[in-house]
């Protein structure tokens, strides 16, 4: 065991002390944190419009304070990005983390002196949590590899700009610098392949032992290295390699092709950072729910998704949610976004410890017919009829079809590019369907009114996906394909991918 390795230990139980007081005292720990946020931002420009002077309960917040998403807060932002201070946050932002936006386009989210200090802690508290809970503490002594953005940054009126990943690059702690890749050279390259393919030559023959990412860059990663290898396993290329983390999307419909191109069932953590803040962890190899952050300079609020679209919907804090049902999750930060709708939708699966699962996105669905079908509900569908019948997914997505051929009832098409061909595709589609149903009423009334028929699946060539993200420009980095959509934009650039052309 190497110095790093021995000295990790310690710390690692030390850190469990603190997560343990906040998962004992997650509910006080957001009282603090709302009385904090609202003291030290009552005399910026939102403060002083919102009344914080005046705020002392929840209740007073909820009544000054709206639900916005990032075209609701934009006027405050754009004066923040043109050199304005005290506008949402004492001072100007640390940086402009630039994400783009499906509907809003370019956004940029401040990061403050304040937030950034909690990305990095919770990234290092998450895998010091790993080795405590297993005592496992190999993959400190060797190369550790974080796929991620370019560090290189721009300006805004003296803010600094640049995507999340690499903004986070210049704030790796010293002692994990020597044994990180890529190089900084290798990080700064732009173009995703052309990057890709520059680390897979510098890291083919290192000691890797951990390896971060979004899984389908990573997946990416895996294959080119495989192929630069000679088709070998990547257990075969890094005997080290101990753990995979992982945020951004779902792992599961991804798992399966990951641990083949690995070649074991490898140790996992799934973290769940943004550029609005760093929200939970997995802290337990034991348990897929994801320990809620509530001391990082977050006071969380959580609509019942149902409501989301309503005038007035309910507004929740941590003490009142529910398990097993779905909010809309808000985020008041200490960077300034304040009743912020970050587009996700979260469950509960404990409350003691809070956790929760990721369970879609609050404008990712399809309701082209009333049906309301989230994210969850057609992984779980696409996802359990694959495992039953041993079929690999490499990743799809969801559209409605609203104009099918003359005399056919509108129907969802599921573009799917498959590791390996079900044998009776139209079979396997009304599979598919019949667990939809079973996890969604509304789609249940529509199939068994004959409002839809069933779902069609469109079978898409290999690299698919890969070869779409590259013709919109979204190859790698933190760019994701939306799993949901009601309309076909999307699904009309897939069509040209379909195996039956």
């Amino acid at each position: 065991m190497g110095l790093k390795a021995a000295l990790s230990k310690p710390f690692a139980a030390l850190i469990n002390l603190r997560l343990n007081k906040l998962r004992k005292n997650a509910v006080p720990m957001q009282q603090q944190v709302f009385l904090k946020l609202i003291a030290q931002a009552k005399n910026t420009a939102f403060g002083i419009d919102h009344n914080f002077s005046d705020i002392k309960t929840y209740a007073d917040f909820k009544r000054n304070v709206p639900i916005r998403d990032y075209e609701d807060l934009r006027p405050y932002i754009d004066r923040m990005v043109h050199g304005d201070e005290d506008v949402l946050w004492p001072g100007k932002p640390s940086y402009l983390a630039k994400t783009s936006g499906t509907t809003s386009g370019v956004k940029y989210i401040p990061i403050s002196k304040e937030s950034m200090p909690q990305h990095i802690k919770a990234a290092r508290n998450a895998l010091l949590n790993y080795i405590y809970e297993t005592g496992k503490t190999d993959f400190v002594d060797g190369s550790m590899i974080f796929l991620q953005g370019s560090p290189i940054m721009a300006e805004k009126h003296g803010i600094q700009v640049g995507r999340l990943s690499g903004i986070v690059a210049h704030h790796v702690p010293q002692y994990l610098q020597k044994n990180r890749k890529p190089s900084y050279e290798v990080n700064c390259i732009e173009d995703w392949e052309q990057k890709v393919d520059a680390i897979v030559d510098e890291t083919l023959t290192e000691d890797m032992r951990l390896i971060s990412g979004i899984p389908p860059w990573c997946q990416m990663y895996f294959d080119r290295l495989s192929a630069k290898a000679g088709g070998k396993k990547i257990k075969d290329i890094f005997p080290n390699f101990k753990l995979f983390v992982y945020g951004g999307v779902n792992y599961e419909p991804y798992r399966a092709k990951i641990e083949e191109s690995i070649g074991f069932k490898i140790d996992t953590i799934e973290t769940y950072p943004a550029s609005e803040g760093f929200i939970a962890f997995q802290d337990s190899q034991k348990d897929k729910g994801l320990l809620l952050l509530a001391d990082s300079g977050i006071f969380y609020e959580f609509i019942p998704v149902d409501e989301y679209f309503d005038a007035n919907p309910t507004r929740l804090q941590l003490s009142e949610v529910e398990l097993n049902k779905n909010y809309a999750l808000i985020l008041n930060t200490n960077a300034g976004l304040w009743g912020y709708s970050i587009g996700d939708t979260v469950k509960f699966t404990s409350k003691n410890p809070y956790k929760i699962v990721v369970s879609g996105r609050i404008k990712h669905y399809i309701s082209a017919f009333g049906e309301h079908v989230i994210g969850e509900e057609v992984e779980h569908a696409l996802l359990s009829v694959a495992r039953e019948q041993e079929i690999d997914i490499t990743e799809f997505t969801v559209a409605p079809q609203v104009n099918p051929p003359q005399g056919q009832l509108p129907y969802h098409e599921w573009f799917v590019e498959f590791g390996t061909e079900p044998l009776d595709l139209a079979a396997f589609s009304l599979k598919v369907d019949d667990a939809l149903q079973k996890k969604n009423i509304y789609y249940f009334d529509l199939i068994k009114g004959s409002i839809l028929q069933p779902l069609k699946v469109t079978s898409l060539k290999k690299n698919a996906f890969i070869d779409y993200m590259r013709s919109e420009g979204k190859l790698g980095g933190q760019n994701k394909v939306p799993r949901l959509a009601n309309d076909r934009k999307i699904a009309n650039e897939l069509l040209h991918y379909s195996n039956k052309g």
